[in-house]
């Protein structure tokens, strides 16, 4: 169980956001949070209200860079292991693979590669990262409509996106919210906050509507913003890490293929060997969370285990006609 002190931050999030956003929050549609008391609609998508705050700020003062780097999923769609991945990736000359003093052994992944809304912008700040070194590397769960205008339109920033087959998005977001719900609160129903997700009333959600923006952009942009499966890269990790590596002009040499570095890099990244870390039992994230609260299974299908045949069907209805004539599959 995460801290009851991280649980109060989420619980009482209208209380810690400033006027002005109380102010614009009272203005916009409503519904009851799976964690946070409350979930707002803004361009489309429902959020947090200190989420909210942190986008907003995000989007009137972030700069972007041509060398910046961003990372993007929906919740609980393998942020995490992304996380390791990008940041080992491009790091490795500094952090060299194997080794026993690499950042991943002992920091989460989360603090390796901050949120932008979450962390770096969240209540109201304006973090100097100006004087960060280039290539910067941010994560983010923004849809593309709330990215702020520098990084859409005024750079060539790079766009990594990573998407989820969405059963096993939600089965994961339920057990990552009731893990830092108190006591006092209880568990969520499943039930009830699968009709929440289906009807779109999810963090960052819609999430079909989040995944396929990113889906469109990859296509109409593919220099600029990639698109990967998660199912995919735990299929095929080495030929996806490659490919990543390749996007990000980072592409791994014949030396480094030769001493088997791209199979280091896996197995440093790994969902086993992150989540048996010392720091991922035991440690806890800057803003409160434990560790442990994002490393639960990490399978690719494990929404057989929760999930009735009839909340299947209507998942992969919705999902049928979301993506209709888009190109997108997810299994």
């Amino acid at each position: 169980m995460a801290s009851d002190q991280s649980s109060r931050k989420y619980l009482q999030q209208e209380e810690c956001v400033e006027y002005e956003i109380k102010e614009l929050i009272s203005t916009l549609p409503r519904q009851n949070g799976w964690l946070a008391s409350s979930l707002y609609q803004y361009q489309g998508f429902w959020h947090a209200a200190a989420y909210l705050q942190g986008l907003i700020s995000c989007q009137n003062h972030f700069q972007a860079r041509d060398s910046d780097v961003f990372l993007i999923t929906t919740p609980k769609s393998g942020t995490t292991w992304l996380k390791a991945l990008i940041f080992a990736l491009m790091n490795r000359k500094q952090n060299p693979i194997p080794s026993a003093t690499h950042p991943l052994l002992t920091h989460n992944p989360h603090d390796l590669v901050p949120f932008l809304e979450i962390k770096l912008y969240a209540d109201n700040q304006k973090p100097d990262i100006a004087s960060l070194p280039s290539p910067r590397l941010f994560s983010t769960h923004i849809p593309y409509v709330s990215l702020p205008e520098s990084v859409k339109s005024g750079s060539r920033c790079k766009l990594v996106y990573l998407c989820r087959n969405p059963k096993d998005t939600f089965v994961s977001l339920w057990h990552f919210t009731n893990k830092l719900r108190t006591p006092e609160m209880g568990a969520n129903n499943i039930g009830g906050v699968f009709d929440r997700f289906c009807n779109g009333i999810s963090l960052y959600g819609p999430f079909w509507d989040h995944v396929l923006e990113y889906w469109n952009l990859s296509k109409d942009d593919p220099e600029g913003a990639m698109f990967l499966k998660y199912e995919d890269m735990k299929e095929q990790p080495g030929v996806h890490i490659r490919r990543l590596a390749e996007f990000l002009n980072c592409p791994f040499t014949e030396d480094e293929e030769g001493l088997g570095l791209v199979e280091e890099m896996l197995r440093l990244c790994s969902f086993d060997h992150l989540s048996c870390l010392e720091v991922n039992k035991s440690g806890k994230l800057s803003s409160g969370e434990e560790n442990n609260a994002f490393f639960r299974r990490g399978e690719v299908g494990d929404w057989k285990n929760y999930l009735t045949p009839e909340m299947v069907d209507q998942v992969d209805r919705i999902t049928a006609n979301k993506f209709s004539g888009s190109g997108l599959q997810l299994r």
